[in-house]
């Protein structure tokens, strides 16, 4: 297996038989993780857990999202990912999730520009999304450390936990993100 380096930790590829290290992870940050996205509630058991990793195994198999772990010392923290990728029309939706004892040290934003570099450079990514709740401070503080663009709020577009919640999508496109890897922004 291949691990890309960030810094003290890194990044590796999430198979389906990662199952009970990704439960054990969801389960770590349960309460924390399940505050603003539905990952928390979809992943309850091993069945559940295997069932997620494998449905990414074949958006991978038919390239059209990604996940990945992130690592310390070989445990599994968090990951990123790409939701949806339609190569043909040159757009991704990337996410993350995190137990919180791993919070607040940039590993998200270190592994989401990796992806996202690989996205643009590889396949020809044209446009990375982020969708966030409006209330998921942290999520939209990597939104703009990576150089995101807010495109918008659909209001009251996400229905989570018996309540609306507004929605942001933030973007970058391929010529941004290269301009500000290259430092000529």
């Amino acid at each position: 297996m291949y691990a890309i380096p960030l810094g003290d930790a890194e990044l590796g590829p999430l198979e389906p038989w990662h199952a009970e290290e990704f439960l054990a992870n969801i389960d770590r940050g349960r309460e924390f993780v399940g505050q603003h996205i539905g990952l928390a509630d979809r992943v309850t058991d091993l069945v559940s857990s295997r069932a997620f990793l494998q449905s990414y195994a074949d958006k991978a198999a038919t390239d059209t999202g990604r996940i990945y772990g992130i690592r310390e010392g070989g445990k599994l923290l968090g990951g990123v990912l790409f939701r949806t990728m339609d190569v043909e029309q040159g757009v991704a939706e990337a996410g993350c999730w995190l137990e919180p004892a791993a919070a607040g040290r940039g590993l998200v934003t270190r592994a989401v520009r990796v992806i996202i570099d690989w996205a643009i450079e590889d396949r020809g990514i044209h446009r990375v999304e982020w969708r966030v709740a409006s209330a998921n401070e942290a999520s939209i503080a990597v939104a703009r450390r990576l150089g995101m663009q807010r495109d918008g709020v659909l209001r009251e577009y996400n229905f989570f936990h018996g309540e609306r919640q507004d929605l942001e999508v933030w973007s970058v496109l391929a010529p941004e993100w290269r301009a500000r890897q290259s430092g000529a922004e």
